[in-house]
């Protein structure tokens, strides 16, 4: 049976329930339950063993890296991989008592986009929640809160509403299990007289204050593309004759910069809907504690950013020149050089994203928001270099946990 509005309050407001966050070894997932656990819930956390690190390790490091300090020692840390049907089948055995959860915010996912990897994102995206949904059933949970993605919208062009989306087309794999996984969890939660939010972020990237971040794809996989190709050639430039530079037009300018002619294809009115995650937390905590009736929400900026800007911002943090965004018509009149076709190859998979005419109804979600004082940053050049500045100095990932 459904609980009552009134007695969902009353449990949140005694942090008497217990929420269990999946995905909480990944960036969203991460941010999401410490969230949580600041504000007092109680807190479990799904983790498994991964790259010779068990769960208990991987919490207790990113405990460290949002510096809870003694907060870390309330965590609950529940050993489980949803992908595995053994541990699937015990914790369903045990749903009646050991695994039981008042909430559940269901992060994990998996975010590829290629065709290759179909059968590893439906394994996650559908069957993973397929898996927890069971577990949520059988385990008691009330309120089921699912972490989706304002893609799911698929191949549109214009508003895109807070409701669902019974069919495609999609750009990918991603976005199309991503929408089936939704349609699942209303008919589940529907069924049970579970209450189930959706929340739909779009590109999440860093911190808007601090530039702090636990992935490096989306916004910044252009980026350090673009700095690969320079850091080639700009060997080639001090360590050599500058002959492989030469051909494909790179050379230094008289102010000493890097010259790289490379045109980005763009439209007129896309760009690329970017929310720092510190904005994705606040708005999703604001939902959480105000949205209790179920329901799916947007969580997006108002302005998307236009892909000529960030080539400004790149070229700026960079001190690059040559780089620029074009217009169809500039292609019409000259073909693509050796270096974009290279940089195509690169962007291929974000190139929607980059170039993206969906803007994001937030109906339901911007009535909270407003209430709650929860604005999104605007997305300007000061934002982006704070968050290229930790990028460079956690070597893109590699020294993040240095």
């Amino acid at each position: 049976m459904r609980i009552d509005a009134t007695s969902l309050r009353k449990a949140r407001e005694e942090r008497s329930g217990r929420i269990l966050v999946t995905g909480a070894t990944g960036f969203l997932g991460s941010h999401l339950a410490v969230a949580l656990l600041r504000a007092g819930y109680r807190v479990a956390v799904l983790a498994r063993a991964s790259k010779g690190l068990s769960a208990r390790d991987r919490i207790a490091r990113l405990a460290r890296w949002f510096s809870l300090d003694g907060d870390a020692r309330s965590i609950e840390i529940v050993e489980g991989d949803l992908l595995d049907p053994d541990w699937a089948k015990a914790a369903l055995a045990g749903a009646g008592g050991a695994f039981r959860y008042d909430e559940i915010v269901h992060c994990a996912s998996n975010t590829a986009f290629a065709e290759r990897k179909r059968a590893e994102v439906e394994a996650a995206n559908i069957g993973g929640l397929k898996t927890i949904l069971d577990l949520a059933v059988r385990g008691g949970c009330v309120f089921f809160h699912h972490i989706s993605t304002a893609y799911a919208a698929g191949r549109r062009t214009g508003l895109c509403p807070e409701d669902w989306v019974e069919s495609g087309p999609f750009t990918n794999v991603y976005e199309e299990t991503k929408a089936r996984g939704e349609i699942m969890a209303r008919e589940t939660c529907r069924r049970e007289g579970i209450r189930l939010n959706v929340y739909r972020p779009t590109v999440v990237a860093g911190d808007s204050t601090t530039g702090r971040t636990l992935r490096f794809n989306a916004l910044y996989y252009p980026v350090k593309a673009a700095l690969s190709i320079r850091d080639l050639f700009m060997d080639d430039l001090r360590n050599g004759r500058g002959e492989k530079a030469a051909e494909v037009g790179i050379r230094l300018t008289r102010g000493g910069r890097l010259y790289i002619p490379i045109r980005i294809e763009t439209r007129p009115g896309a760009g690329i809907n970017l929310i720092p995650v510190d904005h994705c937390v606040r708005a999703f905590m604001a939902i959480f504690e105000e949205g209790l009736e179920g329901d799916i929400y947007h969580i997006a900026n108002p302005v998307p950013t236009p892909l000529e800007d960030l080539v400004a911002y790149g070229k700026r943090r960079f001190e690059l020149e040559g780089i620029e965004a074009c217009g169809q018509e500039a292609f019409a009149r000259a073909p693509k050089n050796t270096l974009e076709l290279l940089y195509d190859s690169y962007l291929e998979v974000y190139r929607p994203y980059m170039q993206d005419e969906r803007t994001f109804e937030q109906a339901h979600a911007g009535p909270i928001l407003e209430r709650r004082g929860v604005a999104c940053p605007v997305f300007d050049y000061h934002l982006f270099a704070r968050l290229m500045d930790f990028a460079v100095d956690a070597a893109w990932g590699a020294r993040l946990f240095s």
